[in-house]
């Protein structure tokens, strides 16, 4: 809903500067309830202070607010504002109600149930059976969710999004628009089989390679036809009716953990972050402190060079040879890294214990360092 332009027309009938921001929900009904018997006919404004503050938008847990000054504005015009705002919020939902699809109609509704769910703190919830029926959530699909990192100021079509995706899937796909810039995606089940007949004689893949190779797909398509950089969170398949909202939150902390621990990366698969996700329950002090124990202090060997080949070789399950390849550089010079890695920390990661010692100081160390 465009404030601005509201705001922009009510200065100019009224002469007066005003504001639009965000207080907490919390802050706004403690104000609300203070001067419940003295609002004197006002429904959608309350004084804090020196100002006026005219509700226009729930924006998550805060409210989206329009701000004067009390010393500017009459009582008359106090109620002009208020109606201004009313019949604009009246406008919108008309316009909305005639232009929206029944799919997006359907995804807001979707939305607003899932919305008010994070309002509560749930950590669990099963969809009401209205919903889920009339979005044909009952059958296994595969979620993914989608962060945009885009300007604040541009706008993303749910229509044209909708048409993108259901474009690269080959297949109708369901749509939530969540938060700002933050979309959930709901893919057939069918995505995992199709195509296998084209790989049947080969090695048979796991659904974990499948869904990483759709999700790596998916990314590509995105960064270049969509409207920038985004990332991307995927999990198993699940059935929404009784599970969506709590796939949700394990998305959300995949990408959390995702662009905590592996900053760089855009596509993050929540098998491949069970490690991430136990380092991230540690109290910082404990981290801190396995640190000191592990790198006793010598933390400067870890310069980029030695990151990115320890990183290569833990990838490639400590193979010498394959890690020698993908570096491109002689097996020779990798062995000559190793060793002087050995040198100055005591720790060679050929071994076992030393190599997972390692994994873990390298996991924590990137995120300590960024603190």
């Amino acid at each position: 809903m465009d404030w601005e332009r509201v705001k922009e027309r009510l200065e100019a009938v009224l002469q007066s500067p005003m504001q639009i921001s965000l207080i907490p929900e919390a802050d706004w009904e403690h104000l609300a309830e203070e001067q419940a018997e003295n609002l004197e006919g006002f429904n959608r404004s309350v004084v804090r202070g020196q100002d006026v503050l005219f509700y226009l938008s729930k924006e998550h847990k805060d409210i989206r607010i329009l701000q004067v000054s009390k010393a500017k504005l009459t009582a008359s015009e106090r109620k002009l504002v208020e109606l201004t705002v009313d019949s604009k919020m009246t406008s919108e939902k008309k316009q909305w109600g005639i232009f929206l699809s029944e799919d997006e109609r359907k995804a807001h509704q979707l939305r607003d149930w899932l919305l008010l769910q994070m309002e509560r703190g749930s950590t669990h919830a099963e969809l009401p059976d209205a919903l889920a029926s009339q979005s044909s959530l009952y059958s296994t699909k595969i979620p993914l969710l989608l962060y945009g990192d885009y300007s604040q100021n541009q706008r993303v079509s749910y229509a044209e999004l909708k048409k993108l995706l259901e474009s690269f899937f080959e297949s109708e796909i369901i749509l939530i628009p969540l938060l700002e810039k933050e979309w959930l995606i709901l893919a057939p089940e069918g995505l995992l089989t199709s195509g296998s007949e084209e790989r049947e004689g080969d090695e048979e893949e796991s659904v974990e390679q499948i869904l990483d190779a759709l999700g790596s797909g998916l990314y590509e398509m995105l960064a270049n036809e969509w409207v920038g950089e985004c990332h991307l969170a995927i999990d198993y398949p699940v059935k929404p009716s009784k599970s969506l909202f709590a796939t949700i939150l394990k998305l959300r902390e995949t990408i959390m953990l995702g662009r905590s621990f592996h900053v760089g990366s855009f596509i993050h698969l929540r098998w491949e972050l069970r490690l991430e996700k136990l380092l991230h329950l540690i109290d910082e002090e404990e981290k801190a402190e396995f640190l000191e124990q592990v790198l006793r202090g010598i933390d400067h060997v870890l310069d980029a060079e030695t990151v990115i080949t320890l990183e290569h070789f833990f990838t490639l399950d400590c193979n010498v040879s394959e890690t020698a390849k993908k570096l491109y550089i002689h097996r020779n010079t990798l062995l000559y890294r190793l060793d002087k890695f050995k040198n100055e920390t005591g720790l060679d990661v050929r071994t076992f214990n030393h190599a997972v010692l390692v994994r873990l100081a390298l996991l924590l160390y990137k995120v300590t360092k960024r603190k």
